[in-house]
């Protein structure tokens, strides 16, 4: 049976829109026979990262940092996918980076090279296999949302870890005016979710139906833009 963390970076938590997308994309791996668990960064409030390294030397597997990460490594240790989930800032929630970076325990500075880049090695102990980004964003264009998919794809190098891809939602706000193109969007992404565990796997021709267009670029621009005006407005 595969085990599948979800780590949510969003502010908003599980009302958020990239809550929404996570919950579809989780239902489908449930429905192929996985399980699943959600955290919140929120919740967890990892510190940052200090850099001293103690983890692979002095404290080998463990953090000097005693926080909400204490209760998520044994979590993610057991787990055989990581589902990083998390709307675009600029480029992450700091929560979010924070999370990445104290992922350093699990892995020990024992190194491989292979096709032009390095790699730690998993300890031991860790099962995890494979990494997944669902990703929500407000802007129209899909570009807005790939500097996240580099930065998973480049954990997963680091970490070797096998990266199935990345499940995006550009303008997600807008699948509010629509609900039969919103359901049909949570159906897309509810079939990857099912996709993953029974093909291990997510196509492409899948992927693209989740983040096509739901509205034009000039339409959108100008809603946001009414917005930015009736900001202005209240400020005078």
């Amino acid at each position: 049976m595969v085990e599948i963390l979800a780590v949510n970076g969003s502010p908003n938590k599980e009302k958020g829109n990239t809550a929404r997308l996570l919950e579809s994309f989780l239902e489908g791996t449930r429905e192929a026979g996985a399980v699943t668990r959600v955290i919140y960064t929120m919740d967890i409030n990892p510190r940052p990262c200090t850099g001293e390294m103690n983890c692979w030397y002095r404290t080998p597997g463990q953090c000097h940092q005693r926080d909400g990460m204490q209760d998520i490594y044994p979590i993610l240790r057991n787990a055989d996918i990581l589902v990083l989930a998390t709307p675009v800032y600029i480029p992450l929630p700091g929560e979010m980076q924070n999370f990445i970076n104290r992922m350093c325990p699990l892995f020990r500075p024992q190194l491989s090279f292979a096709n032009g880049r390095t790699k730690a090695m998993a300890r031991d102990e860790v099962r995890l296999k494979g990494l997944v980004l669902v990703s929500t964003g407000a802007w129209w264009e899909l570009a807005n949302l790939e500097i996240l998919d580099l930065i998973a794809k480049e954990l997963a190098i680091k970490m070797d870890l096998k990266y199935f891809g990345a499940v995006l939602r550009p303008h997600a706000l807008v699948m509010e005016d629509d609900q039969t193109k919103a359901e049909e969007i949570r159906q897309n992404t509810r079939l990857a979710g099912r996709q993953l565990i029974e093909d291990e796997k997510l196509s492409n021709d899948l992927l693209e139906r989740i983040s096509r267009p739901l509205i034009g670029e000039e339409d959108l621009r100008a809603r946001w833009n009414v917005l930015e005006e009736r900001a202005r407005s209240r400020k005078k």
